[in-house]
């Protein structure tokens, strides 16, 4: 195999990365008060924003930058010159800061759409915990729900530490909060329409616009046979990705019958489309300044797209091959340009599993998996078939992931962390990695009685111990998105009990065999009802334990959360509190009626 280089970290999209607004504010009293907090007041304002520069990075891989306030906030002249210069900076979210009391309304960040944090010192020299409690109570009476932070132990005024506690909430609102404003004006490319009558592929561009602040694009997917059939792609860039894809890709058995299998050349001419698919969707979510000087000015643009999704059945695969290398391909962390960050390309064009995708990688930077939730294996059904016994995280039954559009190669799980199978950010990942994945995966000619045009589709099993979270978001007639959450593991089974199981459906697919964590509450008393009560037929799947920053986005974004299993209490704006504090679920249903989604009415 040939070693992959490590691109640079780059914005591949319209715009620049949203920064975060550190808003230091104080008591405006002259004469005495104002005086003695000035440098308490900006040296946590200064601590916030280096907490956050040093442990947090957009999903591109740029660093995170803050902006602070030119000096202290203690009157609305200064509130409106902090919030005009964060529009000339590219803020997209704010945290205010204060030891003390201040004037809440007028200190207040006032801008509708941006996500906004309070973090009041737990002191005793002054009431910061007073100005908290009073300024989100003007928060939640004007409509512009604030998140609240504020420290489980009293600090003294010269401690200017962020305590654990603190910097877990800071950092878990900054990452939602990037979040939503990295999504704002960014698109989702619709390639086709609905597959198969899948709902999640009837791509609803209300809830892009009024919930995500994104604009879909949809073009048909007659554009990408055209721009084949008119050379119009790198032709110098394509030679070297097939050269790449044939000398590090392992092409395994063809699983057809013999009477339905293609021939050599139909195969080859697959594998050749397929690599012209994967550059030409590139190209068509994020431009391609090359098309430009080869005379295809317009085409060159791209659709500033932060995820897409591809339709392919039946109407593009039942004549031309299949998308499953594109997606596989551009969803994983490297190509044959080198290690860069992940594209976000959902298989049927099921958008709602692509925001969940586009989520997920918003998140924490890595590649995301694309699954059926296809089968739940009862141990005793795991027992019968196989005469295993199912033990450890998985004792209680498993569930079959398995796409039926390839995932990212990361998904092999190839990659480590403290010694651990993981996922990791494309700029954590070594090349020896990254050909780890690919030697653990093999790449077959697609099932003819599914794709008719044929293709290549891939086939690999996740390595267990994997901590991930499975997700999904669905629409409600009369309530509008929902967001559903499990977290669990991959779970690895024994070569032979694998291959039983596997072998009962397709074999060209990646498996990921997964147990969801169960606490004995809601849907989670047992492995079953997990299944049972999953709403859709597809899932995304991220590394990590990411439920409560899931949560929090969430939240932000007014999209209720049901069905999860996350540990410990929501992190949502403190305004839900009003809506009940015994049942957190039923309290996040209505504050998210109760306010409406980001951007407008639904």
């Amino acid at each position: 195999m040939s070693e992959l280089k490590v691109t640079q970290p780059t914005n591949r999209l319209v715009g620049d990365m949203p920064k975060i607004g550190i808003r230091p504010t104080i008591d405006g009293r002259l004469g005495g008060v104002r005086e003695s907090l000035e440098a308490q007041t900006m040296n946590m304002a200064r601590a916030v924003a280096d907490l956050l520069e040093s442990n947090l990075r957009h999903s591109n891989g740029l660093p995170v930058e803050c902006v602070i306030a030119d000096g202290t906030i203690g009157r609305v002249a200064e509130s409106a010159a902090c919030a005009d210069k964060f529009r000339k900076e590219g803020v997209g979210l704010t945290i205010t800061v204060t030891p003390c009391w201040c004037y809440g309304a007028e200190t207040m960040d006032m801008d509708p759409h941006m996500p906004k944090a309070v973090y009041g010192f737990n002191g005793t020299e002054r009431p910061g915990a007073v100005y908290l409690a009073a300024v989100l109570a003007g928060h939640t009476q004007k409509g512009l729900p604030a998140f609240s932070i504020y420290g489980h132990e009293v600090q003294d005024s010269d401690d200017a530490s962020i305590k654990p506690d603190v910097a877990e909430k800071l950092l878990q609102f900054a990452r939602a909060g990037l979040a939503v404003a990295t999504m704002r004006g960014k698109s989702y490319l619709s390639i086709g329409g609905t597959s198969m009558g899948i709902a999640g592929s009837i791509v609803d561009q209300s809830l892009f616009e009024n919930y995500l602040g994104m604009r879909v694009e949809a073009i048909d997917m007659s554009e990408v046979a055209r721009r084949v059939n008119e050379g119009i792609y790198d032709p110098d860039e394509f030679e070297a990705a097939l050269a790449w894809a044939n000398e590090n890709l392992i092409k395994g058995k063809d699983y057809n019958p013999p009477e339905m299998q293609h021939s050599q050349e139909k195969k080859d001419a697959a594998w050749e489309y397929s690599v012209k698919m994967a550059l030409i969707v590139r190209d068509l979510m994020v431009g391609n300044k090359r098309l430009a000087e080869l005379g295809f000015g317009e085409e060159a643009l791209g659709h500033n797209a932060l995820a897409a999704g591809f339709q392919g059945q039946r109407q593009w695969t039942d004549h031309f091959p299949n998308g499953d290398f594109m997606e596989a391909i551009l969803n994983t962390s490297w190509d044959w340009n080198g290690i860069r960050e992940p594209y976000i390309v959902a298989t049927e064009n099921d958008a709602l599993n692509g925001i969940c995708m586009m989520f997920g990688h918003l998140l924490t930077g890595g590649a995301q998996m694309f699954s059926d939730v296809r089968t739940y294996w009862s141990p005793e059904s795991v027992k019968r078939v196989s005469g295993y016994d199912l033990e450890g995280r998985a004792a209680g039954g498993i569930l079959h992931l398995i796409n039926s559009g390839p995932t990212a190669l990361d998904g092999t799980g190839q990659q480590a962390i403290d010694g651990q199978p993981a996922m990791k950010p494309y700029w954590e990942i070594s090349p020896e990695e990254a050909a780890k994945c690919m030697e653990a995966t093999t790449w077959h000619t697609s099932m003819v009685e599914y794709f008719r045009g044929g293709g290549w589709s891939t086939r690999f099993r996740t390595r267990g111990d994997m901590p991930v979270t499975m997700f999904r978001l669905n629409l409600v007639k009369g309530l509008g998105p929902a967001l559903q959450i499990a977290e669990g593991w991959t779970v690895e089974l024994p070569d032979e009990v694998h291959d039983i199981l596997d072998q009962r459906t397709n074999p060209t697919w990646p498996t990921t065999w997964f147990a969801p964590n169960i606490t004995g509450e809601g849907a989670f008393t047992d492995v079953y009802n997990v299944m049972y009560n999953w709403g859709a037929n597809h899932g995304a799947i991220s590394y990590g334990h990411i439920g409560a920053d899931l949560i929090s986005l969430a939240s932000m974004l007014r999209i209720p959360v049901y069905m999860h299993n996350a540990p410990g209490q929501p992190f949502r704006p403190s305004a839900w509190n009003a809506f009940g504090t015994a049942d957190r679920e039923g309290a996040d249903y209505r504050a998210c009626a109760n306010f409406g989604p980001l951007y407008g009415k639904y």
